[in-house]
């Protein structure tokens, strides 16, 4: 098993499926074990977790939908979009949207204003207090604080994926004002969400949160006398997870194999320790600052010291550094061989896909990506605003009639199950405090948590492939059935089935005043819901069943009509076709 920060050997890698090959059935995989006895002892009918069967879906070569800047959506269709470009949205949001079209609506999203940032918010909110200099106190109240309330869902989006790629997480920060470190890297990602892709490399390259998590803050060169080497942490995670990926790959997003049929490697040991003697030397800014020390140096870019750096020669991926160049611009040197290798935009492409449309998008679709970051139509490359447009405004993320097949789709995430549902009905935090904590815990809550992967693997690993399901025995992945298991389900379900009726999660709070005149009439409070929460995607099948359930809650006083919301709401979230995103 790999712990935290592992890396896999490549005969590891060697064994995953090269591609995902096309589809050979369109079988459902079955629901979760137990998750109908949940059900039926939340409002007496089954149900449980379990998706489609996700497999590639082949389109033609055409990138954009054709009304996607002149004619408005249907309903189903724009509840399908903001599923997949925001965190959850509400009855507003969807509304302006069906008012408008994709495109402008894109656009908007790009010209909206940041919020409070989060160190801003911790400082605001007093944990720089030196009571909070060895905790974590604070962190994850503005994370859930920001996901929840941020009127830039878009960006928010783009922030929980850009954080599941170039992963760091508080678990694995062994220092002072950990909630600092990790606020300023989030601010990291949410300044550059649409911006280029290679500062953004930059910013998190020197942001103490990566120095002290892939632990080259403080890394020494090369000792001649003990025989020591640079860290090369970072070196190999920059190289394997944040840009270029362990295997050669064409355009598509396929993998290079040699005459063996085996994957060609993107890198050698060699260039691992070559790259490393450029992260030598950096190390946290203390300037001006005493002890004990405020949380400021967790906010500065970290600087380079002299006596510490390898200022010999660096070789790799056929790129030499000369010796006796000066530390940033060998860092810059570095950060633009890999920005510019081949792989990148294919490797990355295809992750945000994952992360916001699909698990398997098919070969072309990863293509049309790429070629976007490659180059956004003006020369420039890297740039996540044509990247994130050439992504949601697909053909494959827009044809309607993918979005019927039981062969397409993903699972979505837990975070972001309860993220739809707090983003769609406005909850808030009264105190200001957001006190929802860790979600870790999959026996009681979400089983997922941001910021606090296990791993520098995320949560889950955009390759994997479930043992022993239909995926499997089509090749196909299922990345967020990593943290999919018996537990998690009950977990999951029971949770939500608080939180919606108000408790277990701080003083959080939701405006049910949509919903509640619709309440009398189960079939009009579950349309809503459906179009609201779960674009449109519940079957009548499904709804049918849940509206008998919710039917047998009386409805003669404001608790009952509240009640029948609650119901409504956890079954909703609970059902197969709403955890599958379409």
């Amino acid at each position: 098993m790999l712990t935290d920060h592992e890396t896999p050997s490549v005969a590891e890698v060697n064994a995953l499926p090269l591609s995902p090959s096309p589809a050979r059935s369109e079988s459902r995989m079955a629901s979760m074990a137990g998750s109908s006895v949940l059900l039926a002892g939340l409002a007496g009918c089954g149900g449980g977790e379990g998706p489609a069967g996700l497999v590639n879906s082949a389109v033609g070569s055409k990138s954009l939908v054709a009304d996607a800047t002149t004619a408005g959506p249907s309903v189903s269709d724009a509840g399908r979009f903001l599923s997949q470009a925001t965190l959850g949205y509400s009855r507003a949001d969807l509304n302006a949207l069906l008012a408008s079209n994709y495109t402008d609506w894109i656009t908007a999203q790009f010209n909206a204003p940041a919020s409070q940032g989060h160190c801003d918010w911790l400082k605001a909110n007093g944990y720089a207090d030196t009571t909070y200099i060895n905790s974590t106190a604070g962190l994850d109240n503005t994370i859930w604080r920001k996901f929840i309330s941020s009127p830039d869902p878009l960006r928010q989006r783009m922030v929980l994926a850009l954080s599941e790629i170039c992963v760091v997480s508080v678990l694995g920060i062994n220092a002072q004002w950990r909630q600092f470190s990790v606020g300023h890297y989030l601010d990291i990602l949410e300044a550059h969400a649409f911006g280029n892709y290679r500062q953004l490399l930059q910013q998190i390259t020197l942001s103490p949160a990566m120095g002290y998590y892939l632990t080259y803050r403080g890394n020494l060169k090369a000792n001649p006398t003990t025989g020591s080497e640079p860290d090369e942490n970072y070196a190999r995670e920059l190289m394997q997870l944040f840009t270029i990926g362990l295997f050669q790959l064409n355009a598509d997003g396929s993998i290079k194999t040699g005459s063996n049929g085996v994957g060609l490697e993107t890198y050698h040991q060699a260039d691992v320790s070559g790259l490393a003697r450029v992260f030598t030397g950096w190390n946290v800014d203390m300037s001006g600052l005493t002890a004990p020390y405020p949380p400021d140096y967790q906010m500065r870019e970290m600087v380079n010291r002299a006596s510490n750096y390898e200022t010999g020669s660096k070789a790799f991926l056929g790129t030499t550094i000369a010796a006796g160049t000066n530390a940033l611009d060998a860092l810059n040197t570095a950060l633009d061989t890999l920005f510019n290798h081949p792989n990148l935009p294919p490797f990355i492409g295809r992750q945000l896909i994952q992360r916001l449309v699909t698990s398997n998008p098919s070969a072309a679709y990863v293509s049309r990506v790429a070629a976007a970051f490659a180059n956004n139509g003006s020369g420039v490359r890297g740039d996540l605003k044509a990247v994130i447009r050439a992504i949601l405004l697909d053909t494959e993320a827009r044809d309607p009639h993918l979005a019927t097949s039981p062969s397409y789709g993903k699972l979505r995430e837990p975070v972001v199950r309860f993220l739809n549902w707090a983003r769609a009905y406005g909850a808030h935090s009264p105190s200001g405090k957001w006190a929802i904590g860790d979600t870790s815990d999959p026996a009681t809550r979400l089983g997922q948590s941001p910021m606090r992967s296990g791993s520098v693997f995320n949560f889950f690993r955009p390759g994997y492939v479930p043992p022993g399901t239909a995926l499997a025995s089509q090749s196909l992945f299922g990345p967020e059935f990593q943290i999919t298991n018996e537990s998690s389900v009950a977990g999951y379900v029971n949770w939500m089935q608080r939180v919606v009726a108000g408790s277990g999660a701080g003083d959080l709070s939701a405006d049910y005043s949509t919903l509640l005149p619709l309440a009398a009439d189960p079939s009009a409070l579950l349309a809503e819901i459906n179009q609201v929460l779960a674009g449109s995607q519940v079957t009548a099948a499904t709804l049918n069943l849940i509206q008998s359930a919710v039917a047998t809650i009386p409805a003669a006083t404001s608790a009952g009509l509240l009640r029948r919301v609650e119901a409504a709401l956890t079954l909703v979230l609970a059902s197969p076709e709403y955890i599958t995103q379409k």
